[in-house]
Order: structure tokens, then sequence, then C-alpha cells
């Protein structure tokens, strides 16, 4: 009996070795297809290639056994928030920096040792300030570049990696602002700027939780920080909104429906937060200008009418009372 309990231990680092291979070749396949179709989508592949390019992506799935349709295997394989172009993106920045020589990776430690020269750094702040200069005129890339060359000469200056977090988020690839933002706090944790631009990107992404978290971070070093604030409430009040089934992607999922997928406002009433919300607003006088409102005043007379009671998009279709 230890025999076969001895020869199973044996195999099994074996098995779960050419599992994890197996698992990270799916992976990068994942990701692969997931560039290729986001390639179709932006208009990067000529419509005439389309047809052609989506056999292959078939091909290429089924031949390692990855199906981008399957919910469960995509979220066991997804390398999200980064992405294929974004990982590839680092490993050329870093191999640009270090030299693709082997002499001048041998000569890499002794000249990192003591971080960037003098000469180094001003040259990388000539090369923000071109980058500055992009995003001006919004030419992103353009400004992405620049901030690279800077990272390359100076490492460890936290800004130019958050503004290329800025210029990335300007352009909409807020997964790659994402690990620059984070980037940036690795090499500053007291940066608070960083954590806005954190906050900003998971925002983007719909990631309403990390980005409350990248701000309350920010937060805890600059508690004054207005831009933090806002960030951190408008994240919140996602959050919130999430939870109660409206806004945020969810739909109203599981909630009573009014129009358009929307609880109506009977159910909305019922909810504890937003009780607490129309507490505070009779506090600060915010209830009194609401009933003066006359598209409110005609509801009102509507439903005292037999009219029933309006749902919630129709409330939010006024922009006095979505305001309030």
């Amino acid at each position: 009996m230890f025999a076969v309990v001895g020869a199973s231990a044996c195999a099994d680092p074996d098995l779960d070795s050419t599992l994890t291979a197996m698992s990270n070749k799916q992976r990068l396949v994942l990701s692969i297809i997931d560039f290729l179709n986001q390639s179709i989508q932006d208009g990067t592949v000529k419509q005439d290639d389309k047809e052609s390019l989506e056999v292959a992506i078939q091909c290429i799935g089924e031949a390692f056994g990855v199906d981008p349709t399957d919910q469960a295997q995509v979220d066991r394989l997804s390398i999200k928030p980064a992405s294929l172009l974004s990982i590839f993106d680092v490993f050329m920045k870093t191999k640009d920096k270090l030299g693709s020589s082997p002499a001048a990776g041998a000569s890499a430690p002794a000249a990192s040792s003591s971080g960037p020269s003098a000469a180094d750094k001003a040259a990388a702040e000539k090369h923000k300030a071109t980058g500055n200069a992009h995003m001006s005129a919004k030419k992103y890339d353009d400004a992405i570049k620049a901030y690279s060359q800077a990272i390359a000469l100076d490492p460890t200056n936290a800004v130019y990696y958050s503004n290329r977090a800025a210029a990335y988020s300007s352009k909409g690839e807020h997964s790659s602002a994402v690990l620059d933002a984070e980037k940036a706090i690795e090499v500053d944790p007291s940066f608070v700027k960083a954590y806005h631009r954190l906050g900003h990107a998971h925002y983007s992404l719909g990631d309403f939780k990390e980005a409350a978290a990248a701000f309350r971070r920010g937060l805890e070093i600059d508690p004054s920080n207005a831009s933090l604030k806002t960030g951190l409430q408008n994240a919140e009040a996602r959050i919130m909104l999430r939870n109660m089934g409206m806004g945020g992607g969810a739909g109203g999922a599981g909630g009573a429906g009014g129009a358009g997928g929307m609880p109506d406002l009977a159910s909305l009433m019922s909810n504890p937060m937003m009780m607490q919300m129309a507490q505070q607003m009779m506090q600060n006088g915010g209830l009194e200008r609401l009933m003066q409102n006359p598209a409110l005043a005609n509801m009102m007379n509507r439903m005292q009418s037999g009219g029933g009671m309006p749902s919630m998009s129709e409330l939010m279709s006024d922009p006095a009372l979505r305001d309030m």
C-alpha cells in the first residue's frame, strides 16, 4: 500500500506541471484571440480580411481547446486587466532599456546600481515635456511614445508612468492605464496623482469597487484632495446604483421592472439606501426644492387622478429631477 501511495505522490508533481503548462498556453491563446477580435472591431484589420481572420481565430481556439464563448473558461483563463498588447509593450520597453546584446545585458546591473545619471534624468525630462505637448494637442500615441522614452532613461520617476497612464486613458486603453498607474504607485507610494489615475482607469472599465479602493488609498495620503473625494463619491454612487439594480451595466436585474428595465418608484423607495438619501434631502432643503419642480407637481396631480405611479425612467427623463 505504501508503495502505491508513494508512486502516486511522485506522479502528482508531473501531472500538476503538465496541467499548469497547458493552462498557461491556453491563457496565451485566449489573449491572442482577444487581440485579434479587438483588431477586427477597431478597424485595424481590413474588411476584406475579416472573414479569413475569423476562420483563423476559430481554428486556433479549436487546436488548443479554447472557446471564447465559454464564459466560465474565459473567467479562468483571462489575464485582464492586462492585455497581450500591454504586456508586449512592457517587454519591448524593458528590452530597449537593457539592450539586446549579452554585453549590454551584462553591463546593465553596474549601470543601474547607482540609478540614472544626471544626463539621463535631464534627457528624460525633455521627453516628458514633449509628451505633455503631445497630450495638449491630443496626439496620444505620440505622447505615449515620448513618456516611454522618458521611462527608459529614468524608470525611477513615478510621474512618467502616471503621465503615460493618462495618455492611455485618453485614448480609451484603460487596462494599460491601470498597469502604469500601479507601477507609478510602486515606484512612489506617496505620489497622490497616481491613485487618481488608477481610480479613473478602473472607473472607466466599470470596476467601481476597485476605483473606490484606489481613491480611498489616495485620500489616506491626502485627505483634503478634492479630485479624489469627487472620484470616491462618484464610484460609491455607481456601486449603490449597481446594488439597487440600476446603472453600471446591471440593468435592473433582480428588481421590480419599470420602463426600460429600471425599478419603479415604489420598489425604489422601499430600499433603505434611498430612504437615507431622502432623509438627507429633507435635512439640507433638497426635498423642498424638489417639490417646487413643475414636472413633479404634474406627476403628483396625475397620481391623484388615478394615473398611477411614475416609472423611474420617466423621472430621470426630466433634467431638473435627474440633477436633484
